[in-house]
Parts: structure tokens; C-alpha cells; sequence
């Protein structure tokens, strides 16, 4: 059976602050829509569930983010995950420039959790804290081409 990722969906605080940090980082966005109904209920499993939604792409056209922002139920607020808990916690993007990506996050007030490291001569990274505590893996590759 073929198979191939679609997106990666993250529920945020705010639709528009969220939008802006990652088309800053040179993700486009593809379209937005703001859902509910009965369908929307069943495929989520949240009766009366309302959402605004944005989907977005990287330059590339292979990676797509579904960002969406509840209006009802409530969204709940938790604690930002740290790196080493079980389940998904990051996403995670290749940069030109490392450098410039850190200060286009900066701008939005998001900042790597330690600093930048070295994995082996082939990329420098670091972890981003971002928009309601989503951590963003930013790397550059080292020894391009």
C-alpha cells in the first residue's frame, strides 16, 4: 500500500502570530478556512468543534504544516513539551542560513532552548522555542553540495 505524509498538524494559541513566525521562515501559505459541522465532529471526535485553520508549505512543495487555532471546545493549555517526553514534539527544517533563520525567530521573540551545536562537521542546529511552545528544529547543512 503506497503511502506518503500529507502534513503535520499543531493546534496554537494564536492563528495569526503563529502564521507570521513561520512565513517569515519562508513557508507560504496555502489557504485558510475556518471548519465545523457535523463531519468535522466525527473525523476530530470533539462534538462541537470549530476551528480556524491555515495550511502551509515550504519552498520545496514536499513539506506542509496545518496549523489551526480552536474556537470551540476551548483549547487547552499545556505545559510546553520538553525534548525528551514520549510522543510528537518538534518539526523540524532545513535552512540556508542558519544565522539569519535565528534572527527572523528572534524577531518573533523565539529563541533556540540552549544554543547552536555541531553534529558532525555536516550540520549546525538547535531547538526554537516557537509560537504557543512549539519547538522548531532549525539546521544548516555544513557541507553543501
Amino acid at each position: 500500500m503506497p503511502i506518503k505524509l500529507e502534513n503535520v498538524a499543531i493546534a496554537v494559541r494564536d492563528l495569526d502570530a503563529t502564521i507570521a513566525f513561520f512565513t517569515d521562515l519562508g513557508l507560504s501559505v496555502l489557504g485558510r478556512d475556518t471548519v465545523s459541522g457535523e463531519w468535522t465532529d466525527t473525523a476530530v471526535g470533539l462534538d462541537g468543534n470549530h476551528a480556524k485553520i491555515a495550511m502551509l508549505q515550504t519552498p520545496d512543495g514536499h513539506g506542509r504544516l496545518e496549523l489551526f487555532e480552536y474556537l470551540h471546545p476551548a483549547a487547552i493549555e499545556t505545559e510546553p513539551t520538553l525534548p525528551n517526553e514520549i510522543g510528537m514534539h518538534r518539526v523540524a527544517f532545513s535552512v540556508d542560513d542558519l544565522d539569519e533563520a535565528l534572527a527572523i525567530a528572534a524577531r518573533h521573540d523565539c529563541h533556540p532552548l540552549r544554543g547552536v551545536g555541531t553534529y558532525e562537521d555536516v550540520y549546525r542546529l538547535t531547538y526554537v522555542r516557537g509560537p504557543s511552545g512549539i519547538i522548531v528544529m532549525l539546521a544548516e547543512e555544513l557541507q553543501k553540495g
